[in-house]
């Protein structure tokens, strides 16, 4: 896959199925926004297929309910809970018709789900930062998809909304198929029950507790043998040899 010329992915091979949690992992320009938005149908890979269901995906399709990194909406536009989450259906309902009755009842449904029920007239500035991950996840429950795309869903949360919303992605995840997109890798450790370690290409595809070596880590993050991320990961560190080091 290309974007201007320049490769960014090559030799992805990825299939998600119903009842998976996967965390997609990898640095800066791994390629993993470009993998979602390949996902989402928005860029063209140069060759292969995104399918979901058997079926080619194409820009908007309602398979997939993507949630994105909360700064890219626009959270000072004066419309309620209830609204943002009907604004997910747009693609269905169309610009110039009005909704129906069951564009509000999976309105209804999405805001059951994510417990936002009591908060549906509220305006959607008024909402804490965990409250608004919440709707962007009712926004894309609400086209009823099969697969979920989780862009950076835990940053700038604190521990205990990510506990929250880790607890509610894996309950989804029973239901869809989910891949989350973090930098967030204690979380990811801790919440998926599978990780894709990405650099370009798919470096890793495993259980966490199956991926405990250090070099598919290193060579995914492009880093040392003794680098921090080991002890944000839970993997003992390497051990100075006394003897080289007193040396």
């Amino acid at each position: 896959m290309d974007l201007g010329g320049r490769p960014v992915l090559r030799d992805v091979h990825l299939a998600i199925a119903a009842g998976e949690f996967v965390g997609l992992l990898g640095p800066n320009g791994a390629g993993k926004t470009t993998l979602l938005r390949c996902m989402l149908g928005l860029v063209r890979p140069r060759s292969g297929r995104v399918l979901v269901g058997g079926r080619p995906v194409r820009p908007g399709a309602a398979a997939i309910g993507y949630v994105p990194q909360r700064h890219e909406f626009t959270w000072d536009f004066p419309i309620s809970v209830e609204q943002a989450v009907l604004a997910g259906r747009t693609g269905r309902i169309g610009l110039l018709r009005r909704p129906g009755v069951a564009d509000w009842r999976a309105v209804g449904e999405a805001l059951e789900r994510v417990r936002l029920s009591d908060l549906r007239r509220r305006p959607v500035g008024e909402l804490s930062g965990g409250q608004r991950q919440r709707v962007l996840v009712a926004r894309a429950l609400a086209v009823r998809p099969e697969v979920l795309l989780l862009d950076e869903p835990y940053t700038g949360l604190d521990m205990p909304t990510q506990e929250l919303l880790g607890e509610l992605f894996s309950t989804l995840a029973q239901e869809y198929a989910v891949l989350m997109a973090t930098h967030d890798l204690p979380a990811a450790m801790h919440d998926c029950d599978r990780l894709v370690l990405l650099n370009r290409t798919v470096i890793a595809d495993g259980r966490p507790a199956d991926l405990r070596e250090r070099q598919v880590w290193m060579n995914t993050f492009e880093v040392g043998e003794r680098s921090h991320l080991f002890t944000m990961l839970g993997l003992d560190p390497v051990m100075l040899d006394t003897e080289t080091a007193v040396a």
